[in-house]
């Protein structure tokens, strides 16, 4: 297992390593890169929740991803709400009416990712703006 995960681990963290570098130095405040590194890093964080959010459960059954999960399953209601679980956002999938098996996390990570890699690319290039119209009045 260690070694599927190694071919997609070592990049993040050289990733990682070259994103936290202006951090260490004090230089990301002045680096319009960094905030689009970050907006990167954010939307590659939202895609791994989507990830895990949409793998929760974890099975082709769903009564048999609810009964490992504890809970009963109400197959009454999941045919009734069917439109409920082939949505893209937000992410659900109920064993019952009371018990989702997509953790609670998911969905609101879903949101604040991408809007603050939208903040953080807006705010990069608003500085690269600055930066490039300082340069022009020299």
């Amino acid at each position: 297992m260690t070694l599927l995960l190694l071919p997609l681990l070592l990049p993040v963290l050289t990733g990682l390593w070259f994103w936290s570098r202006p951090l260490l130095r004090g230089t990301w405040r002045r680096d319009p890169a960094w905030y689009a590194w970050t907006g990167a890093l954010l939307l590659l964080g939202a895609g791994a929740a989507y990830l895990v959010g949409s793998l929760a459960g974890a099975s082709l059954d769903p009564e048999e991803a609810c009964h490992r999960a504890g809970r009963p399953y109400d197959r009454e209601y999941r045919r009734a709400n069917f439109d409920e679980y082939t949505r893209w956002f937000p992410l659900h999938d109920r064993c019952h009416a009371d018990y989702d098996l997509v953790p609670a996390w998911v969905n609101p990570t879903l949101v604040a990712l991408p809007a603050g890699a939208l903040v953080s690319v807006g705010y990069g290039v608003g500085l690269g703006v600055v930066r490039r119209g300082a340069s022009r009045c020299r």
